[in-house]
């Protein structure tokens, strides 16, 4: 699918081009949209890499900024899809992946919009998410997408290091929680590598890390997804507390909640953190044969 003339690849974002793009726009990197730019070819070199994504792949990338993934992406795959919310980057990227890689521009559609509020996109179905999403809004955006676009099979994303940690996180462990569980919902997650705070400018205050997720072969059924996750939100709400304790609010009563974990097989005096998301799945399809009266 690749043509000749771009055999070589695109010439990426360095630290100067970086700074040249941002001071020909005007741009001042804000804290509210979450905007730390890689300045590091190397460092998208391997997010390409490790997200195993190819010339079939329809991916969707998050925050584009100024182009640094975005241009490493394009030789790799059939198209990019960015979603970008600053106007004034959305503008921009086009006329920059014709400077760096003007063979690739017709692979490359943006998208003017805030990603958490996206419903559908352009073209052919996506088929893979890579990006660099911005810290404030990683794991929003993420189940967002993963919900409205169950097309996406694979997913690669760089974000803090610690919800990186979260997301990554087996029952048991100090940083499971919601994060983890909902994005186990979706597909397998693991821990892709750390990234450090040299290759963004500006450089943040904390460590980045990479997560992939690949999407179970067998998607679970949409409707039960809200019903699942009101569970989850519940047990985490209060952690320290046992489930029969944590969920009674959402059974009605410290009994019935006992009633519907008993009819789910899950001890009452377990926490949310030991239990899979196989577990909850279980526990919100006991509470109707218990409570039919409930609301989820």
């Amino acid at each position: 699918m690749q043509n000749d003339d771009t055999s070589a690849g695109p010439r990426l974002l360095g630290p100067a081009d970086v700074r040249r793009l941002a001071a020909e726009l005007g741009l001042r990197p804000t804290k509210t949209l979450g905007q730390n730019f890689v300045i590091d070819p190397n460092t998208v070199r391997r997010i390409v890499r490790v997200a195993g994504v190819g010339a079939d792949d329809v991916v969707v990338e998050v925050g584009p900024g100024l182009g640094s993934l975005t241009l490493a992406l394009l030789p790799a795959v059939g198209r990019v899809v960015a979603v970008e919310v600053d106007p004034v980057l959305a503008a921009r990227l086009p006329s920059t992946v014709a400077e760096y890689a003007p063979g690739l521009a017709g692979r490359l559609e943006v998208v003017p919009a805030d990603a958490l509020r996206v419903a559908e996109l352009p073209g052919p179905a996506p088929t893979a998410l890579v990006a660099n999403l911005p810290y404030n809004v990683s794991v929003p955006v993420l189940l967002h997408l993963l919900e409205t676009f169950p097309s996406l099979s694979r997913v690669l994303v760089m974000v803090q290091k610690e919800v990186a940690d979260r997301l990554a996180a087996a029952p048991g462990s100090r940083t499971y929680g919601v994060p983890s569980v909902k994005a186990a919902w979706y597909g397998t997650v693991s821990s892709a590598g750390s990234v450090g705070r040299t290759v963004f400018w500006p450089a943040p205050n904390v460590d980045s890390g990479l997560v992939l997720l690949e999407r179970r072969p067998t998607a679970r059924d949409a409707d039960d997804r809200a019903a699942v996750f009101a569970v989850v939100d519940a047990a985490f709400a209060q952690r320290r507390k046992t489930l029969r304790a944590a969920l009674s609010g959402w059974a009605g009563s410290a009994a019935a909640a006992e009633t519907v974990l008993a009819a789910a097989g899950v001890d009452p005096r377990a926490r949310g953190e030991q239990l899979t998301v196989d577990d909850f799945a279980k526990i919100a399809a006991a509470r109707p044969t218990i409570t039919p009266f409930g609301t989820s």
